[in-house]
């Protein structure tokens, strides 16, 4: 599958089934591993994604997918600390913490971390220290939210709940 045929054929299929089930449609991917060529859809909603909405977009999905080049097809949640790709990703991040990584260094460094205060299509604008520092949104290879995990309710294996501590 060419990467045209993703774009202009197999996005606009899962955006529209996407759109009937009431969900967001975050990402689609062809990946090539030493396995095979995994066609990963990447799916969510405000209230997170359950492992039935990921079986039902599946199950919808594949039959329009039979023509297309893939051995693997994946639909899952993209998970908390998701990068940050669209404009609608990085108003919902407004506001919090942010990891940036850059393809080239700027002052001897090619990650900052700081809070999320500012974006727009050409620029991206973090609070490191209480210092502004923007960058180019084309410089960053991968922008994501920090995820703190104080206090995040944790599952052992006999299913009991308990509070975790950093």
């Amino acid at each position: 599958m060419a990467k045209a045929e993703l774009t202009l054929v197999v996005e606009p299929k899962c955006q529209r089934l996407a759109d009937e089930q009431g969900i967001e449609l975050v990402d689609v991917s062809l990946d090539k591993e030493p396995t095979g060529k995994y066609l990963r859809i990447y799916i969510d909603k405000p209230e997170g994604i359950s492992l039935d909405d990921c079986e039902r977009f599946h199950r919808a999905i594949q039959p329009q997918l039979e023509s297309y080049d893939y051995d693997f097809l994946e639909v899952s949640s993209p998970g908390v600390d998701r990068p940050l790709k669209k404009d609608r990703d990085f108003e919902r991040a407004l506001g919090l913490e942010v990891e940036v990584h850059l393809f080239k260094a700027v002052d001897g460094q090619k990650t900052f971390s700081g809070e999320l205060s500012a974006w727009d299509k050409e620029t991206l604008t973090i609070l490191v220290g209480g210092e502004e520092r923007v960058f180019a949104r084309r410089a960053a290879s991968q922008v994501k939210p920090i995820v703190d995990m104080d206090g995040v309710q944790e599952v052992d294996l006999t299913g009991d709940e308990t509070e975790t501590e950093a």
